[in-house]
């Protein structure tokens, strides 16, 4: 009976180093992923560095171009006013000659008559006038 124990004792010693030896190897390998993991993962973190700072740089000069954006956008305003005020300025001198056509219009349909006269009495003095520089030249 005791070599029955022994027998069961030196089954479990070995049951157990074939454990150990298993469980060993297993670590083993998960130690040499968790080393691959480790390098992968410093390689994303440099990677990171980098698209951190390309980033910052391009928020820059994003920043930057919509500034720029924004002093030519009103420089353009201050020039679209400027040309509004020509416009403006073209508009009402338009204006002030239709309202001195119209004057002129109405002036002439009211003393039609009269210019008409003038105009006769003007053709008639200017009939002396040269009927007198022909004498004065004789």
């Amino acid at each position: 009976m005791i070599e029955l124990l022994y027998v069961a004792a030196l089954i479990a010693a070995v049951a157990f180093a074939v454990l150990v030896i298993f469980l060993a190897r297993t670590l083993m390998a998960v130690r040499r992923t968790m080393n691959n993991v480790a390098d992968t993962l410093e390689g994303v973190e440099k990677q990171m560095e980098g698209i951190t700072l390309e980033t910052t740089a391009l928020l820059n000069k994003t920043n930057k171009l919509a500034e720029d954006v924004g002093e030519k956008s009103q420089k353009l305003n201050t020039l679209v006013d400027g040309v509004k005020g020509i416009g403006d300025s073209v508009q009402d001198f338009n204006q002030s000659i239709r309202s001195v056509s119209r004057n002129l219009t109405s002036s002439a349909e009211k003393n039609g008559d009269s210019a008409a006269q003038a105009m006769k009495w003007g053709q008639v003095a200017i009939n002396l006038y040269k009927k007198a520089k022909k004498e004065q030249g004789k």
